[in-house]
């Protein structure tokens, strides 16, 4: 399945020591490249913590919700999110 950079609102991912590089310096960059607005990376070690970027001026400003934190997110689409929640206990 092919998708057009055009149709992608967000792109989510998780980070793995394998791929950190790559999740963080990067896919940002050809993401942003793309026009996509919105990408944020989970990071599990050594506690889950999630990047919010939004595309501002060519780039991600990255916003950090660290775990035991809910924040309020509005965009792309509004929910409450703590990066503790996304890991299985």
């Amino acid at each position: 399945m092919t998708v057009h950079a055009q149709d992608v609102i967000a792109v989510v991912e998780i980070a793995s020591p394998s791929t950190r590089v790559a999740d963080r310096k990067v896919k940002p960059a050809l993401y942003a490249a793309a026009g996509i607005e919105h990408y944020w990376r989970l990071e599990l070690e050594p506690a889950p913590r999630l990047y919010l970027g939004h595309l501002e001026h060519g780039a991600y400003s990255d916003r950090l919700v660290p775990a035991g934190r809910t924040t309020a997110v509005t965009e792309p689409f509004p929910l409450d999110i703590d990066p503790a929640d996304l890991v299985k206990r």
